[in-house]
């Protein structure tokens, strides 16, 4: 790396969230290259166009083709950059824990081409990890395959990303702030330089050792379903009181400066590929060690909860046999991700009990089919599924739906009944042929 020239990366892992983070680097001036066991996404990335559903991954792709590409070479991507981010999977094995097989094989991988690079090199753990990893069998795994020592020649961080699938780009260029857990002070400073190169604006950098960063990472992601579960609590509880409304509790328990706004919305529970693991994943480790989470599992007790207590409040309006529509599979807008969704659940749940299930989504609609099988019945438009039910549950908060035509509703001889989980359609434009039920209304 020349002196007053920005580091060169690769980003080794190519998935949903590597090929964004190749993207959003290349797009702030940085000379990228991809690496990847998978042709496919290797191709696809030299091609200028990924097979991820992301806003605006592609468009940034093809405005930054010139600095961006690809390989399966090893030795290419290690030569062609100084610093190599690793965002391989860390599936959860059978007791909740992270496994890190993949980020070990990435360890062997890398070590063995750094062993024909002169200089100094930075290896970076964005994949998340358990705590005591990264500078334990992680480094351990480095520095055995490489020959060389983490320190002078050798730098390793654990830096994790704090993103939303559907927003992945915007999050890594507007991040809250930066966690950096380094091995030495010279990889701290290389990380924080690109760091603060790549975010729009200058977020504040949190440095600190590899535990105290693990420990982080997994902490703010317990911390924010345990908000979730208690908003979604104290839903429940406000559906049992005339008068209630979840909303107007949780706005004013937000705006005081010692809870805030944020994840506070009494609604689904929380799923996707992140939030439900790292409550499981923290629960295990306290255990392991002989600790105590016990806010973490009640927070994961309440979770698991939301489908069975939605399939009950279906059951207070409609019996078995009865027609139900579902709009919103994916476990949360702007991503056809369906891993942990509570709406693919509680389709699974009622078709289960009987019920006859239409199911709609504008992205993950296959994905979902393709867990729930012959279960449902999935609808070719919006109009369609509403048309045929006779009950209908807006389950993900697309923004499609709020465009959703109240004549599609209207009924002979009878109202539909429609529980609006994330209070998506307005009720003036409902009352006259809905009866459109809020979570957490006292209704």
């Amino acid at each position: 790396m020349t002196t007053g020239t920005l580091p060169r990366v690769s980003v080794v892992g190519l998935g949903k969230l590597g090929a964004p983070l190749a993207a959003v680097l290349a797009s702030r001036g940085f000379t990228v290259i991809g690496l990847d066991v998978n042709k496919t996404l290797v191709d696809s990335m030299n091609a200028g166009k990924m097979p991820i559903v992301e806003p605006q991954l592609n468009e940034l792709i093809a405005a930054n083709k010139e600095r961006v590409s690809a390989t399966m070479d090893a030795n290419e991507a290690i030569q062609k950059s100084d610093a190599s981010f690793v965002i391989v999977p860390t599936p959860s094995d059978s007791t909740g824990f992270f496994s890190n097989r993949f980020v070990l094989q990435a360890m062997e991988t890398l070590g063995k081409a750094l062993k024909n690079k002169q200089g100094y090199h930075m290896v970076v753990i964005t994949s998340t990890v358990m705590p005591g990893t990264t500078g334990t069998e992680i480094k351990d795994a480095l520095e055995a395959a490489s020959g060389r020592k983490v320190g002078p020649d050798l730098g390793l961080c654990y830096n994790p990303e704090f993103i939303a699938l559907g927003s992945v780009v915007r999050d890594m260029l507007f991040p809250d702030s930066i966690l950096i857990g380094e091995s030495d002070a010279k990889a701290g400073d290389m990380l924080q330089t690109i760091y603060l190169q790549m975010c729009e604006k200058k977020p504040p950098v949190q440095r600190m050792n590899f535990v105290n960063a693990e420990l982080t990472k997994i902490s703010v992601n317990t911390y924010v379903t345990t908000k979730i579960s208690y908003a979604n609590m104290l839903a429940d509880i406000c559906d049992r009181i005339p008068g209630a409304d979840v909303d107007a509790v949780t706005k004013a328990l937000g705006a005081d400066t010692r809870i805030g706004a944020k994840y506070l919305k009494g609604a689904m529970g929380y799923g996707g590929p992140c939030f439900p693991r790292d409550n499981v994943a923290f629960a295990a480790f306290a255990r392991k060690i002989g600790a105590r989470a016990d806010v973490a599992e009640a927070t994961d007790r309440i979770n698991n909860f939301q489908v069975e207590r939605l399939s009950a409040l279906v059951s207070k309006f409609a019996k078995a046999g009865t027609r139900i529509a579902i709009l919103g599979l994916s476990y949360k807008p702007h991503t056809p991700v369906v891993e942990e969704s509570h709406s693919v659940k509680l389709a699974a749940k009622l078709a289960d009990a009987g019920y006859v299930v239409t199911v709609h989504d504008p992205l993950a609609q296959d994905a979902a089919l393709a867990v729930l099988g012959d279960k449902v019945v999935g609808a070719s438009s919006i109009e369609g599924a509403v048309r045929e039910c006779d009950l209908l549950i807006v389950a993900t908060g697309w923004p499609q739906y709020k465009e959703l035509d109240p004549a599609w509703c209207r009924r002979t001889g009878q109202r539909l009944t429609v529980l609006d989980l994330w209070r998506t359609l307005p009720v003036d434009k409902f009352e006259e042929v809905a009866d459109l039920l809020y979570l957490g209304s006292g209704r």
